[in-house]
């Protein structure tokens, strides 16, 4: 049942609804838009941005934002160099198989995480694993005997976690009805493996599920390939028979999927990588390939989070260093924008974790 009351044949009724909660053990979201760091009306943000655009300042704010990331990894017992060569050593580059007829927009060639040729490549593909895992440290940083990949783990399911509770609200069969799921904006696959991985504990073993990981690197996509088919990747689980992982090159604005193709569309730390005019036209395009009653769910950094609000200088400072869109994902209200969105009938938002939120949303499209 989606909608209390039911839908007339052949349609499915339309409603606006949002609430916003409050995972346990998240922060409770603040009433200000915005940390005082981000837009440009701020002068604080100002201040920064100037510093940023001074090149013998970006340089030296370049080296430390990649220094602090690298100091976590390796505090924690992750082996940064090591991602790397054994990458090398697995064969990783014959995965690689980039799109010759693909135009890279030019919001995605900036340089991103400390990176010039930011997500285009190798070098940012041999470190994107090593610094995912790191940053899920952060989120906990009291929690000295948390491993990484424990830490990785929660991080997503608590995501997860939300993302079925919203769905069972919608449909009595919840998440375990999803055979097909797409994640946007997925990286090296880490997120993909995760959420193949969550569905496959909550659908039925004799059902075929598929899992397809789009991005736009066709580095990060290489080793999400070769993690595919590895055993004895760290985080790799293992999946059951009936679980299919997919990988392909496009633009999340163009998906290559058809019309009602997906029960389940997850974008995960795309988001704030984005200016607002790309996130609009993502929306647009998530929302033509799911599915009439389907879910959109999305998690990123919180912009009400008392933690992300509250970062010390240096910290925010580095951040917008490596970050080229932060102020727009900051002053943007990605909440409204979906409540807005013609097929989006209903929006959830939760703070999952102390600095990050998930923005679960109920597709619903006439036909």
């Amino acid at each position: 049942m989606f909608v209390s009351g039911g839908a007339p044949r052949g349609t499915c009724a339309r409603r606006r609804l949002v609430c916003s909660t409050t995972q346990p053990g998240a922060s409770a979201r603040t009433k200000r838009s915005k940390p005082a760091w981000a837009g440009s009306d701020e002068w604080l943000s100002k201040l920064i941005n100037l510093l940023i655009q001074t090149p013998w300042v970006y340089a030296l704010l370049k080296r430390q934002a990649k220094a602090v990331i690298r100091r976590t990894a390796e505090a924690r017992g992750i082996a940064w160099h090591g991602f790397a060569q054994a990458l090398e050593q697995a064969g990783v580059a014959s995965y690689f198989s980039p799109r010759v007829d693909l135009v890279y927009p030019s919001y995605y060639t900036k340089p991103f995480h400390a990176y010039d040729e930011g997500n285009l490549c190798w070098e940012a593909a041999y470190e994107v694993e090593p610094a995912t895992y790191a940053m899920a440290l952060r989120i906990w940083p009291q929690e000295r005997e948390l491993t990484w990949l424990d830490a990785q783990r929660r991080l997503r399911h608590l995501f997860l976690d939300q993302v079925a509770r919203f769905m069972a609200e919608k449909d009595d069969t919840g998440i375990a009805r999803v055979r097909v799921a797409i994640d946007v904006g997925c990286g090296a696959g880490v997120s993909t493996r995760f959420l193949a991985d969550y569905l496959s504990q909550h659908v039925s073993a004799d059902a075929l599920l598929s899992v397809h990981g789009v991005d736009l690197s066709p580095y990060f996509l290489a080793v999400a390939k070769l993690r595919n088919e590895q055993s004895n990747a760290a985080d790799l689980c293992n999946l059951a028979p009936n679980v299919r992982i997919e990988y392909h090159q496009a633009l999340a604005e163009s998906l290559p999927f058809d019309d009602d193709a997906a029960d389940l569309i997850t974008l995960q730390f795309v988001a704030h990588e984005l200016p607002r005019d790309a996130t609009k036209t993502i929306i647009r395009e998530l929302v033509r390939v799911a599915r009439c009653g389907g879910c959109i769910a999305l998690v990123d950094n919180d912009p009400r989070s008392p933690v992300i609000q509250n970062l010390p200088p240096a910290l925010f400072t580095l951040m917008k260093s490596t970050e080229p869109h932060s102020d727009d994902y900051y002053a943007f209200d990605l909440e409204e924008c979906l409540r807005q969105t013609t097929g989006i009938a209903s929006v959830d938002v939760v703070a999952c974790d102390p600095r990050h939120r998930a923005i679960l949303c109920q597709v619903r499209k006439e036909r």
